[in-house]
């Protein structure tokens, strides 16, 4: 009679539950996979909305340069009137006006109006009527800015255009 070897371990005939350790594996492998996926198509995603958000400028634009000031009746002759929202200072003798800037040269801060003129409250610099430096730190004198008188016979007052200082606008 003949004998077969004897083979070891489980018989796959007889074994009904030997297929079923070998799907586990794979399963997780698959799970693991699809996590992994997900995890780098979320940090693709993250990515691509932080360069979106950080990378475009945020501009802020600041207040207009050319502003209305009023009608000149609304400055009788002799005034000498700032205006702290627009950072100047009104200056009107006869028929004749001018916009000088009460940002101090030295370091920006706002200067006010004093007896000789203008002073910074902050560093101590000193300005003349018509902004000329007469003490103190700041390098170089206030800038005076261009007026006009618009067609509906408001001021108009550009401060992105500097005059000579001393030129008035007649009105």
């Amino acid at each position: 009679m003949e004998t077969q070897p004897r083979r070891k371990g489980p018989d796959v005939t007889t074994n009904p539950h030997a297929h079923s350790a070998e799907p586990e594996p794979q399963q997780r492998r698959s799970f693991l996979a699809w996590l992994s996926s997900f995890g780098l198509f979320g940090s693709a995603v993250l990515s691509a909305f932080s360069n979106f958000v950080f990378i475009k400028p945020r501009a802020t634009y600041g207040a207009p340069s050319r502003f209305n000031i009023g009608k000149p009746e609304d400055f009788p002759s002799g005034t000498r009137m700032a205006l702290e929202t627009h950072r100047i200072c009104v200056v009107r003798e006869g028929p004749k006006m001018a916009a000088i800037s009460t940002t101090c040269t030295h370091l920006g801060c706002i200067v006010g109006l004093s007896e000789t003129g203008f002073a910074c409250p902050c560093h101590g610099s000193r300005f003349d009527q018509d902004g000329n430096v007469t003490g103190g730190p700041a390098p170089e004198a206030l800038s005076w800015y261009k007026v006009t008188l618009k067609p509906n016979g408001e001021v108009e007052v550009d401060k992105g255009i500097e005059v000579k200082p001393g030129s008035y606008f007649d009105v």
